[in-house]
Order: C-alpha cells, then sequence, then structure tokens
C-alpha cells in the first residue's frame, strides 16, 4: 500500500511491482484462455448456428491457431482488467481525500458491470437480429449462392460488437465523471436532450452493422442510460 511519505522511487518501485502483478496475471489468464478458448469460439458461435444451418469455413491453414490465440488474449484481457483497476486504485487511492474516494471507487466498479451489461445486451438480443438480416439479405441475392461464413471474420465481427456495446454502455460513466469536475453541467444536458437523441443515433448508425434494427437497439439503450446519467448528475 503506497503512502504520502513515500519517496519518488519508493513509488517506482511499486508502481513497477504492480505492473508486474498485472503482467503475471495476463499470462496465467492468457494460458487459461487458450485451455477454454473451444469452448468460447463454441459460445460465440451458437446465436449464428441457431438461425442457420451450415458450416463456417477455415479459409487458411494456420486459422485455427490464430483464432485459438484471439480468444485466449481476449479472455486474458477480460480477466486482468478487473485487477489492473483494483491495482491502480490501491495504488492512486492513499492519496485521494475521503470525498474523492467516495466518488471514484463506485466508478470503477460500475465500469465493468456496465460493459458486462452491454456485453449481455448485444449477445442475447442484438445478435439473432444482425445474423438473421444477413443471412436473410444472402439467401435473397438474385443469383445461385453458397453462404460459407469465415470462421475467423465471425469471431471478429462478434467480438467487435460485443466491445462496440461494452464502451457504449459506459456512458453514465462518462457524463457523472464530466459532471463532477464541473465540465458538464446537468441545466445542460437537460437542456439538450432534443439534440442528444439525434446525437446517439448518428452515433448508432456508426458503430452498428448497416441495419436499422441493429441501430435501433443500440440507440434506445444509450438514451435510457443518458437519462439515468441524469439522475445521478450534480444539481447546479
Amino acid at each position: 500500500m503506497t503512502d504520502k511519505k513515500m519517496t519518488l522511487m519508493e513509488h517506482f518501485r511499486e508502481l513497477r511491482r504492480r505492473f508486474l502483478w498485472c503482467v503475471c496475471i495476463f499470462f496465467v489468464a492468457f494460458i487459461f484462455g487458450w485451455c477454454v478458448a473451444p469452448i468460447v469460439q463454441e459460445f460465440l458461435s451458437a446465436p449464428l448456428l441457431k438461425i442457420w444451418d451450415g458450416n463456417l469455413l477455415y479459409s487458411g491453414i494456420t486459422d485455427g491457431l490464430m483464432i485459438q490465440l484471439s480468444l485466449a488474449g481476449a479472455v486474458a484481457i477480460l480477466i486482468t482488467l478487473p485487477v489492473v483497476l483494483w491495482h491502480v486504485w490501491a495504488f492512486v487511492s492513499p492519496g485521494l481525500r475521503a470525498k474523492e474516494k467516495n466518488f471514484i471507487w463506485p466508478m470503477l466498479v460500475a465500469s465493468p458491470v456496465l460493459f458486462l451489461i452491454g456485453a449481455v445486451f448485444a449477445f442475447y438480443i442484438l445478435f439473432p437480429f444482425v445474423f438473421g438480416f444477413f443471412i436473410e439479405l444472402n439467401q435473397s441475392s438474385p443469383v445461385p449462392t453458397v453462404i460459407l461464413p469465415n470462421m475467423r471474420d465471425y469471431l471478429s465481427f462478434a467480438i467487435r460488437l460485443l466491445k462496440v456495446f461494452g464502451i457504449a454502455f459506459q456512458l453514465p460513466i462518462v457524463m457523472i465523471l464530466l459532471n463532477r469536475i464541473g465540465v458538464l453541467a446537468r441545466s445542460r444536458v437537460v437542456a439538450m436532450r432534443r439534440y442528444a437523441i439525434v446525437f446517439l443515433t448518428v452515433i448508432a448508425a456508426v458503430l452498428t452493422p448497416p441495419d436499422v434494427v441493429s441501430q435501433i437497439l443500440l440507440a434506445v439503450p444509450m438514451y435510457m442510460l443518458f437519462e439515468i446519467s441524469i439522475l445521478f448528475m450534480r444539481r447546479d
């Protein structure tokens, strides 16, 4: 635990120690991720295979290895991130006032929770609509086609959507933080409601695939989070 009376070099040693802990946790988590990668691959492929009876394509001889590595890395990051946040908090918290601690630590807890909620929402609500849209669009091609989605492309697309929704669900954290540091006044946010709807719709259109359903499925929860954020913002 750091202390206000520690020298600069002691702070650096403390920081290095915590960094090495995070690296070790990532290494162990990567090994774990390597072992569970086939399960993760099957889990992520399930939404597509539920609505489409077909096979996913390995187009290159190294695809299996690259998928294994990428999924292991994704699992390792997911496991390591809460550990990193805890070490960041443990390093900086001794230098914070009680009021600052009471504000920051709920943010550190809420951030991964909101990310997880966003990813779960994308997986169980968005995926069936998005994949159904693309499968139906491909099957309605005016020329004979064979649908063979590339496994690497599919997993990359699915993971990108999970990240997009997880990051988009950080909106309350950003708004409340900007409000507490005096950058974003609550009255200004309330006055911008009508513009927020348009802005969030544009953001959803940029971040999601080019179909109306997925854009709505991101824009609606983001606007709900926008309204919830106002409730927790400090009054002017």
